[in-house]
């Protein structure tokens, strides 16, 4: 395997050299750099570190409770309690696997606003629809307020709700669909920023890529781990890839003399 991977940078090394790999992809942090001692996902931790290993941004997940308390967790449950239905007080004093309490999007925002790194706001799909649109304005709202709607893209698998970004979120707010259906064109014509597809997805359309940044649109694939998918990537002229291993990214990009 390392024999492979080898030869794989060795042949995207001598392309870069003849412009058919000039594009360097930004690393993302899925969930944040967690696997690093003391950190866990979507921690506050975990955004601090991507930030000072010079990440370009920091993804993270964001649901409303049945209070109408945004919070910062993957799962749709934590601990048996299902977050749409349970109250703040509850799903807040759960902990992470590095002790943290999950925390509020507030908390999470605060820490956001002293680090460089982009904040990559995931809105869970919830469930009801009404309460998905509730998020979306107190989302919106709170970013608002705290003065980092230039440091924000929004991502979701709704449809709905990343409609509904587009028309409220201040204009030229990047927004991004995860699902993965939605081609190019479509993807255009409803205003988003590009596409955010799993890898799969991009390997079964590889056309999409070429064609997304023709339309001006951009592309990030998720969620990549593994050194030969992550050179696909940059062979493939992607501008994002979403990682758990975002220092194994960074290296590979050494390695072709790619920015950081």
């Amino acid at each position: 395997m390392r024999i492979i991977t080898s030869l794989i940078i060795a042949i995207a090394m001598l392309l870069s050299t003849t412009g058919c790999a000039e594009k360097t992809p930004h690393v993302i942090a899925h969930r944040g750099y967690w696997d690093t001692d003391g950190s866990a996902q979507n921690s506050i931790r975990s955004i601090v570190k991507a930030d000072s290993i010079d990440c370009f941004g920091s993804e993270f997940d964001v649901w409303m409770t049945a209070d109408g308390q945004l919070v910062v967790y993957h799962d749709d449950a934590v601990n048996g309690f299902v977050i749409e239905n349970s109250n703040a007080d509850d799903v807040l004093s759960q902990k992470l696997e590095n002790g943290e309490n999950v925390p509020t999007l507030d908390r999470y925002l605060e820490a956001g606003k002293n680090l460089g790194v982009r904040l990559i706001f995931e809105l869970k799909p919830h469930t009801d629809r009404a309460q998905e649109s509730q998020a979306i304005t107190k989302l919106l709202d709170m970013v608002q307020s705290k003065g980092l709607a230039d440091r924000i893209d929004y991502i979701t698998f709704s449809k709905e709700g990343m409609l509904e970004l587009i028309e409220r979120a201040p204009a030229g707010t990047p927004v991004y669909y995860l699902n993965g259906e939605m081609t190019p064109e479509e993807l255009k014509e409803a205003g988003a920023a590009g596409m955010d597809y799993e890898l799969d997805v991009l390997k079964a359309h590889p056309e999409w890529i070429d064609r997304c940044h023709e339309l001006g649109l951009k592309v990030n694939a998720w969620t990549v781990n593994e050194a030969d998918d992550l050179q696909w990537c940059i062979y493939h002229k992607l501008d994002f890839i979403t990682t758990n291993d975002p220092e194994l990214l960074q290296s590979l990009k050494h390695q072709q003399g790619l920015s950081k």
